[in-house]
């Protein structure tokens, strides 16, 4: 393929296989930083009925426990309504955890 210009390393790779999107995320760690309001969009979206924690995540460029520690500091500032009030739905995956709700301890990693 060619080197990079900033490592002097050769990229490996086949041209069969392209990529069809690169994302280069700029700074000191390469992490991406997400706003309040950001993870609060995500943290609702995985809380709809019948969404998938490992699917949202994956679409936003999250890990699933991503997710779980956002609903926990959202609950923790009361941000969340505990899992009781809500009325939780329960799946044998999620091996009690709170689903469709939160709870102070259901979620967490």
């Amino acid at each position: 393929m060619g080197l990079d210009s900033k490592k002097d390393v050769h990229l490996g790779g086949s041209s069969a296989g392209s990529v069809s999107r690169l994302e280069v995320l700029e700074g000191p760690s390469g992490r991406r930083v997400r706003s309040e309001a950001e993870r609060a969009r995500i943290v609702a979206e995985s809380l709809l009925p019948g969404a998938q924690v490992s699917e949202v995540a994956r679409k936003h460029g999250a890990t699933r426990w991503q997710i779980y520690d956002w609903r926990r500091r959202f609950r923790q500032r009361g941000m969340l309504p505990p899992c009781e009030a809500s009325q939780p739905t329960f799946r044998a995956a999620d091996r009690g955890r709170c689903v469709g709700g939160a709870s102070g301890s259901g979620d967490q990693a």
